[in-house]
């Protein structure tokens, strides 16, 4: 299920794909990367279970020039 997860927000999610890109660049390979890639959204998850809060998506800001 989180494999799958993973593999499907690398196609929607930017911030899922610049990490995916990373894993790719230091020599991972394809299944490897989407597997990191599911760890750390299972990392996430855990975390907001265990500090018992809710997920809120917040849009990276715009750099300023």
């Amino acid at each position: 299920m989180f494999y799958t997860s993973a593999l499907i927000s690398v196609r929607y999610s930017s911030e899922s794909r610049i990490f995916y890109d990373r894993k790719r660049a230091e020599g991972k390979v394809h299944t490897q990367a989407v597997l990191a890639l599911a760890r750390r959204r299972v990392n996430a998850l855990w975390a907001l279970i265990r500090d018992r809060r809710c997920y809120e998506h917040t849009p990276p800001c715009a750099r300023a020039a």
